[in-house]
C-alpha cells in the first residue's frame, strides 16, 4: 500500500477528491514502476483537483504531471532498477495516472533520465513549467530573437511557466520585462533578474490592432485579451512564444501585426513534445538557469495539504513552483 492523491467520481457524476490508501495491484498498465520522490502542482493538476474543468479523462485518476523518482522495476530497454528519472506531461494526470502518489507505473518511453547537476527535488520544481518555459525560449532562439533586439515580455511572470521564463531569459543577457496582475511581486520578479515590471491590468482590456512597437519577443501565458494586445506591441519581425490560457482560450486579435509587420506568433506545446525535444530542453536548463533562482521559485506543500492548495493556484495565489515531496 501508498499514499496518493485519489480522483473519483460516483454514479450521479459527482467529482470526489481524497488522499487514499492505494494498494500496488490498482496501478494502471506499464512497463516501469517508479518510486516517486517529489511532484507538482501545476495550474492543470488544480484544474484537475477542484474539478473546475473537465481535465480527467478516467476516473479514479492520480493527479500530477509532473514526478520525479527513482525506477523501481523496469520492463523498458532504456531503464533499469535504480535509474534516476523524470517526467513530464504526456497526459499523465489526465488519461493516465500521475505522480501525486508514492508509486507510478508508467510507459518507459515518456521518460527521460534525470539532468546533472539537478537532484529529483530540483528537477520537479522544474517540472512541466520549467520544461515548458525553456521551449518557449528556444522558440524564441529559433526565430532569431536575439538580446540586442531589444526588451522580451514574460505575461504571467510570478507563476510556474513565467517565473522560470525570467530567470533564463536574464541569463541569456536578455533584457526582461515581466508582467504580473501582483504588484507585490515586483521585487520577486526583479530578484530573477527582470529589468522592469508592469501591471496586467490595461493588457486584459480590448486594446488597438497594432501598438507601439516595444517588445522584440513575448512569451505568453495568457491568451486571449492578454494575448491579442502582446502581438500588436511586438516589434517588425518579432515572435510570441504561446503556451498557456490562463486568460481564456480566445483570441480576440487581427491579423494586423502578423501581415503588416511580420509578427511570428509560435505555439509551443509541452505534454507531447517529442522525447529529442525535451532533452534538449532539459540540456539547456541544466546550462542556462541559475539553481540559486531555482531555490527562490520553489514552494514545498506536503502531500496532505495538496487538496486544499489547488483552489489559490487557480486563484493566481501562489508565487513560483509548488514541489510536494511524495516518497
Amino acid at each position: 500500500m501508498f499514499k496518493g492523491i485519489l480522483i473519483e467520481k460516483n454514479e450521479q457524476g459527482e467529482q470526489s477528491v481524497a488522499l487514499k490508501d492505494i494498494d500496488d495491484a490498482q496501478l494502471p498498465a506499464g512497463d516501469v514502476t517508479v518510486r516517486v520522490e517529489y511532484s507538482t502542482m501545476n495550474y492543470k493538476d488544480a484544474l484537475a483537483i477542484t474539478g473546475k474543468s473537465p481535465v480527467v479523462r478516467s476516473f479514479p485518476m492520480v493527479p500530477g504531471i509532473d514526478l520525479a523518482g527513482v525506477v523501481e522495476s523496469s520492463e523498458h530497454p532504456d531503464f533499469k532498477a535504480g535509474d534516476a528519472v523524470v517526467l513530464n506531461g504526456w497526459g499523465v494526470g489526465e488519461k493516465h495516472w500521475g505522480g501525486l502518489a508514492a508509486k507510478a507505473r508508467l510507459s518507459g518511453d515518456w521518460l527521460i533520465p534525470l539532468q546533472a547537476p539537478f537532484t529529483a527535488k530540483q528537477a520537479a520544481a522544474i517540472g512541466t513549467a520549467g520544461y515548458t518555459a525553456m521551449l518557449c525560449v528556444l522558440a524564441l532562439e529559433k526565430h532569431g530573437v536575439k538580446p540586442a533586439d531589444g526588451p522580451v515580455l514574460v505575461t504571467g511572470a510570478a507563476g510556474g511557466v513565467g517565473s522560470v521564463a525570467v530567470a533564463v531569459l536574464a541569463k541569456l543577457g536578455y533584457q526582461v520585462t515581466a508582467m504580473t496582475g501582483r504588484a507585490s511581486e515586483a521585487n520577486f520578479l526583479r530578484s530573477l533578474g527582470a529589468s522592469d515590471v508592469i501591471e496586467r491590468d490595461k493588457y486584459s482590456q480590448p486594446g488597438r490592432p497594432l501598438g507601439k512597437e516595444l517588445w522584440a519577443g513575448a512569451i505568453d501565458v495568457a491568451g486571449s485579451q492578454v494575448l491579442a494586445n502582446v502581438c500588436a506591441e511586438i516589434k517588425y519581425g518579432g515572435t510570441v512564444a504561446a503556451c498557456g490560457l490562463a486568460a481564456g482560450m480566445d483570441l480576440p486579435a487581427t491579423v494586423a501585426p502578423f501581415i503588416l509587420r511580420g509578427v511570428t506568433l509560435a505555439g509551443v506545446d509541452s505534454v507531447m513534445a517529442p522525447k529529442a525535444v525535451r532533452l534538449e530542453a532539459w540540456k539547456r536548463l541544466a546550462q542556462d538557469l541559475d539553481i540559486s533562482k531555482l531555490e527562490a521559485l520553489m514552494h514545498e506543500v506536503a502531500l496532505e495539504d495538496v487538496i486544499t492548495t489547488a483552489p489559490g493556484l487557480l486563484a493566481g495565489q501562489v508565487r513560483g513552483r509548488i514541489v510536494v515531496p511524495v516518497g
